[in-house]
């Protein structure tokens, strides 16, 4: 979902098999996944209350984490390799135009609830979810083609057809979207003569579990706010492992709310926690307890997907004089050179991190440039010297830098104070900008109202986290200009839905990289589109619309109690992570 990409957080990802009838657990290759037993109780941290139940209402991670246990998407990842395999649809067909996508779907797939799943469902979804612009996560974008929209349509009950305006390359990756239920929500919807942001109301959190109906292997039991939510195991699931067994093997998932990581860390070692997602800070101490005969696991993986951290300037702050410093980027520039990056790597992330891609992993084979050259090296006097070249020399009694109108050169940096890691990174780079005359001020929210806080423009410099993904189409919104989360420059953003961005209001090389999105969203030729992909990562390096930090190593630790636990990566709709975990 391209409009859910905050992304800070991590989950376990563990690939449920494919295929109906039912078809075995495939696509681990030499991962290492066997078959479990049944029964037990898994226990998780969620960083903070769900803001809603219904996944296309509201931008909130937390949801995501108990939505991709509950929903389903038409096709998912296979988590050995990042190919798509099938889903909820077992097959599909491309037109050799490239403009028409037919998705065979399942059959003998039920509701939660018993309620048979077919082809109404998701041309509800489609329709009155993730194409309505007014649902609050929804991606009506990404289904209008050169101005025109996408179309769905049903063929027979258990077939469907989306029939695009021009060729879209990477329209299959992105069908990773939650199919939901019509006769659950249809009410609420353009369908059921509601209007288009209604549907933003339903499933609210004092909503009947029972109202809360999904394909996925677990169902809502209770959600007790502030506290815990409970899911349980969904009867009706329609995949098996290797040996026919249907899945999940857990009978119930508990999601304990606790804001703090090192709360989180103190119950995951007092035993009430199973797992956890930790940052590099927190690994040492850890791993220490292990070795010394801990019940549990911690496990690293450098993997393409997760969330690496990246500085921003608001090109439309608020304060004009603040505006233009912003904008330009011989600032951006001094200021990367007083991020100081390995610093950062060992000691927020004890050296489990390395050098961060413009836009891509590293590990993203298809499409990764090495960019590690365009990030310099930390360098105060360089910095400094920059910044006198940009006029930024003179200064007050304290050493702050004067800005031309004689104001000093002082500004807030917005983060999570919720995070490991976004505190200390937050005091290095405040510590390290004082030293050349920029006064930081440290402004600490809740790590799940950074993106809303982003979008708002009410804010000077933030710390941010956005995931990475195996296709850079899949970030467009992001990394476009005028895209709706591009959000350090707001100004080329429509006014309306429908319209495109201005390009008026983009610098020269705003214009080129959002050219380059257009054609390579078209350009059927992979060796093209990965040579696209190449001239927007070099001039996002040269450029920085954000500065990047780092790429940190995902690390989870595991109680020696479950199997199964097999890979780490970011939250990404459409995985289900946990069917395969069981108790030992």
């Amino acid at each position: 979902m391209l409009k859910r990409t905050t992304l800070a957080l991590v989950s376990l990802t563990l690939l449920g098999g494919a295929l109906a009838a039912p078809k075995k657990v495939t696509g681990y290759g030499p991962l290492g996944v066997v078959n479990g037993k049944a029964g037990g109780t898994y226990t998780l941290a969620l960083g903070d209350s769900p803001q809603s139940l219904f996944y296309y209402g509201v931008i909130d991670n937390n949801l995501g984490l108990l939505s991709q246990q509950m929903f389903d998407g038409l096709v998912e990842f296979n988590f050995a390799n990042y190919k798509i395999e099938p889903a909820l649809a077992e097959s599909w067909t491309i037109s050799p135009d490239g403009k028409v996508y037919t998705f065979k779907l399942r059959q003998g797939v039920k509701w939660s609830d018993g309620e048979t799943f077919n082809a109404d469902d998701v041309i509800f979804t489609y329709k009155n979810l993730i194409s309505n612009p007014e649902a609050r996560a929804g991606d009506a974008g990404n289904f209008k083609l050169g101005g025109q929209p996408v179309e769905f349509s049903k063929v027979d009950d258990y077939t469907v057809r989306f029939t695009l305006p021009r060729p879209a390359p990477a329209f299959l990756l992105q069908q990773r979207y939650f199919i939901m239920p019509q006769h659950k929500l249809a009410k609420l919807s353009i369908d059921g003569g509601a209007k288009p942001a209604d549907i933003n109301g339903a499933w609210p959190t004092n909503v009947a579990p029972t109202e809360v109906v999904g394909t996925g292997p677990f169902k809502l039991q209770s959600y007790t706010a502030g506290q815990k939510v409970t899911l349980v195991r969904n009867p009706n699931y329609w995949k098996v492992d290797a040996a026919g067994t249907k899945l999940p093997y857990l009978n119930q998932l508990d999601f304990l709310i606790i804001r703090d990581p090192q709360a989180q860390v103190a119950q995951f070692l007092a035993g009430n926690i199973d797992q956890l997602n930790i940052s590099g800070a927190q690994f040492p101490d850890l791993k220490q307890k292990e070795v010394a005969g801990g019940a549990f696991k911690v496990n690293r993986f450098t993997a393409l997907f997760g969330s690496p951290p990246f500085v921003a300037y608001n090109f439309d702050a608020k304060d004009p004089a603040l505006a233009k410093v912003f904008s330009d980027v011989r600032f951006r520039r001094a200021m990367q050179s007083a991020v100081n990056r390995e610093r950062i790597i060992d000691t927020v992330y004890n050296g489990l991190a390395s050098l961060p891609g413009h836009g891509v992993a590293p590990a993203n084979k298809a499409f990764y440039t090495n960019t590690t050259r365009q990030l310099g090296s930390f360098d105060l006097a360089a910095a400094g010297a920059a910044l006198d070249a940009l006029g930024l020399n003179r200064k007050n009694a304290a050493g702050t830098r004067l800005l031309p109108g004689g104001k000093p050169l002082e500004f807030d940096l917005t983060y999570g104070t919720d995070s490991a890691v976004y505190p200390p990174i937050a005091t290095i780079l405040q510590s390290d900008f004082g030293k050349i005359g920029v006064k930081v001020n440290l402004k600490g929210i809740l790590s799940s109202k950074l993106l809303s806080t982003g979008q708002s423009g009410d804010w000077e410099m933030i710390l941010h986290a956005f995931g990475d993904q195996p296709d850079p189409e899949l970030r467009r919104p992001i990394w476009q200009p005028g895209g709706a989360l591009y959000y350090w420059h707001r100004a080329p953003q429509p006014t309306k839905d429908g319209e495109s961005a201005n390009t008026a209001k983009m610098q020269p090389w705003e214009k080129e990289i959002y050219t380059i999105f257009d054609t390579a969203a078209i350009t059927p030729s992979a060796s093209a589109r990965k040579a696209l992909y190449t001239r927007w990562q070099l001039l996002f390096a040269q450029n920085l619309p954000v500065t990047p930090i780092a790429k940190p190593e995902n690390i989870g630790v595991i109680s020696n109690k479950f199997g199964n636990y097999v890979y780490n990566l970011g939250v990404i709709p459409g995985y289900n992570p946990v069917p395969l975990i069981f108790q030992k």
